[in-house]
């Protein structure tokens, strides 16, 4: 039973890093219709460049507060190469997010090297009901859910969260009162930049990270922000818990190999049969 819970409670860890990426996705896409295949690369770049500011001696907080600021930095970057230029179709958005992701390997190779780097975090363990996790853990668990709860603020009591919201919801409407969608989407874009470098930070002292780490970050990403249908962030964060878990139960019990097929398999089943009930709905509605 104590292993059972430990591999729960981790894996609720790895869940929220995922949430923290999907989110990104979410904001992106409801803004501006685009999805950012870009967002795994945020990540990274913050992972990595924690490893190198720790490595330099710059403290703790410090290192990763800029990391987090520089992921931003390039995820307000992307957003001006995928709809900076008005008329861009979200299509042609989408492919430019895929090429910015391959021109960062090539940099993030010429910088950090191809092998893969971690970073120190809170060190000790604690124990709950006989389960030991990792004090990293807890935190990775914490930040987000103290980072749900500012988004909620964020979106629900600013002006330029309504704006986000205006836009997400009416683009249209939107410009009729004076909102700027394309400003909005950059906006949304840097939001994108600093969830997914907040999860960078988070999972580097937990896993290494290198250059082609963000294939596996947004594939559980897009996995957790489809089933909350690209527009819903609380039901991608359910989703991301789901595949977190599902994760860690296939590596703790003997799948480690295939973690990540047995997580998705799962997480297809669970849309599938979420599908199902809809359209009985909707047989029963009609």
């Amino acid at each position: 039973m104590s292993a059972f819970l430990t591999y729960l409670l981790n894996g609720l860890a790895v869940g929220c890093a995922i949430a923290l990426i999907a989110s990104g996705l979410v904001a992106i896409h409801r803004v501006t219709g685009v999805v950012n295949f870009a967002q795994g690369t945020f990540a990274v770049v913050a992972g990595l460049c924690t490893s190198s500011l720790l490595g330099l001696g710059m403290p703790h907080g410090v290192s990763e507060a800029a990391a987090v600021l520089l992921a931003g930095l390039a995820g307000l970057l992307t957003g001006l190469a995928a709809i900076g230029r008005p008329g861009t179709t979200p299509l042609s958005s989408l492919i430019v997010t895929l090429g910015v992701g391959v021109l960062a390997y090539a940099v993030e190779i010429v910088l950090w090297g191809d092998q893969p780097r971690s970073a120190p975090g809170l060190a000790g363990s604690v124990t709950i009901a006989g389960a030991r996790i990792q004090t990293q853990h807890l935190l990775v668990i914490a930040v987000t859910a103290a980072t749900f709860a500012l988004l909620a603020l964020f979106f629900g009591r600013t002006y330029l969260g309504k704006a986000l919201t205006a836009c997400a919801s009416n683009p249209y409407a939107a410009r009729v009162v004076g909102i700027d969608p394309r400003r909005m989407g950059l906006l949304a874009f840097a939001l994108g930049g600093l969830l997914g470098g907040l999860a960078g930070v988070l999972i580097t002292p937990l896993r290494p990270i290198s250059f082609d780490t963000d294939v596996t970050l947004i594939v559980n990403a897009f996995a957790a922000a489809v089933f909350g249908a690209l527009t819903r962030p609380v039901v991608a964060l359910g989703g991301a818990l789901l595949l977190g878990v599902a994760e860690t139960m296939a590596a703790g019990y003997g799948y480690g190999s295939h973690q990540l097929e047995v997580a998705l398999g799962l997480m297809l089943v669970v849309m599938i049969v979420q599908a199902s009930r809809r359209s009985a709905i909707h047989e029963e509605a009609v």
